[in-house]
């Protein structure tokens, strides 16, 4: 029992396990719906779990982000926040520096990079049907497509995929004896984003790492560590969930009866499949990474108090199964009607490239669909292998064959 009277599960409930989502999040949105938990790292916090009140915390400034920085606030994550990224600020700071990056990803500036990402795709699928099968689609089309579309966009060299996918891989470590990596990740990437901002200072460039340049030596927008730190995060977030997710959705259309065949017979129904994966596929392996927020004064959250500098996380994966929002909500519905998911987020942090990775999501599908569409897993399902203890879900390979 904690003083506030109120009984404390540790967390997270248990090791994520393929897309599995652990049962005690059903338990939690039929009863309190907000816990009160222990976490791995900085004590105690509240654990948001329906729908509505994910939303709530989301949107409330009340909720900072910022009063997390520096501190060892409760979380599942071995490293505290380190400040000066987008995930790390509130408005106004957060607004400033979103408005800076969000004109590359409006939805009609992503609808002119479509003809160049369809024949990414196509490019990766001629190649893995040559090379013949059994395939990994992990590493054929799953990893390479956000990476090349994230290296076009910001003007980052593909050649250097090794380095950089490396020092995510590391940064986003969940066990507490990798601390010293993730600290080491985060400054290997930190530093390489440094070379190649110098680079842009000798010899300006048309891409995005060129207009933060602008931005910060012309108009005096941004911070030099903002720059670096921003280039940064958007590296990180533009391949890494992307590729987790092509996985995730392919593995789950290939695995469970019936999915793929629909999409093979109906392939208008391809974009809300993705709204529906999206909904369904539990893509963190817990909350309190990135959703962690200090209350900034008391709060009426779910029924509860949550007092002024207590912290709040909230697991996205579990509002997407909230029976209160969506009927079945356990079962993957490609007719869903109303599906609003918060798999993007919600609030002044939702997704700032949520509509490029709808579009590679639908894209890859749609292609897969088309071109091979007696693809199978190659592999019984219970033998396609998964990383464990990091920060989002994934395979670490994709067999396949057709």
């Amino acid at each position: 029992m904690t003083t506030t009277g109120h009984e404390v599960d540790n967390y997270p409930f248990g090791a994520a396990t393929k897309l599995e989502l652990h049962p005690r999040y059903a338990q939690a949105r039929r009863g309190a719906g907000l816990l009160r938990v222990r976490m791995p790292f900085g004590g105690e916090a509240w654990l948001a779990t329906r729908h509505e009140d994910i939303k709530f915390v989301l949107a409330d400034p009340r909720f900072s982000r910022a009063a997390t920085v520096g501190k060892d606030v409760p979380r599942t994550f071995p490293v505290s926040s380190a400040g000066s990224t987008l995930l790390d600020m509130d408005p106004p700071e957060h607004s400033r520096l979103r408005r800076i990056a969000t004109k590359a990803f409006t939805t009609r500036r992503v609808e002119q990079l479509r003809p160049g990402i369809q024949a990414n795709v196509d490019e990766l699928l001629d190649r893995m049907v040559e090379s013949g099968q059994p395939a990994d689609l992990a590493a054929s089309l799953a990893w390479p497509l956000p990476i090349t579309v994230i290296c076009n966009l910001l003007g980052v060299p593909y050649a250097d995929r090794g380095s950089f996918r490396a020092w995510t891989d590391t940064a986003l470590g969940l066990a507490a004896d990798q601390y010293d990596e993730i600290l080491s990740a985060r400054q290997q990437l930190s530093e390489y984003i440094a070379g190649l901002i110098a680079q842009r200072r000798v010899q300006p460039t048309n891409d995005l790492l060129g207009a933060l340049v602008v931005a910060r030596d012309n108009e005096d927008r941004l911070s030099e560590e903002e720059m670096v730190q921003l280039g940064m995060t958007l590296l990180i977030a533009g391949h890494e969930t992307t590729a987790s997710q092509i996985g995730n959705f392919v593995y789950t259309l290939l695995s469970q009866p019936g999915y793929w065949a629909q999409l093979v017979a109906d392939p208008q129904i391809v974009p809300a499949a993705v709204e529906e994966l999206l909904r369904w596929v539990p893509l963190g392996a817990s909350g309190g990474n990135g959703g962690v927020r200090i209350a900034t004064e008391d709060v009426e959250l779910g029924g509860q108090t949550v007092r002024t500098g207590e912290a709040v996380a909230v697991v996205v994966a579990s509002g997407n199964r909230d029976d209160k929002i969506f009927d079945h909500p356990d079962e993957i519905d490609f007719f869903r009607e109303h599906n609003t998911h918060v798999a993007f987020g919600h609030g002044a942090h939702h997704c700032l490239g949520a509509p490029l990775a709808r579009m590679e999501l639908q894209l890859v599908i749609a292609t897969l669909v088309r071109r091979i569409p007696t693809l199978r897993l190659a592999v019984a399902a219970e033998e396609v292998p998964w990383r464990a203890q990091r920060v989002t879900r994934g395979v670490l390979a994709l067999p396949v064959s057709w």
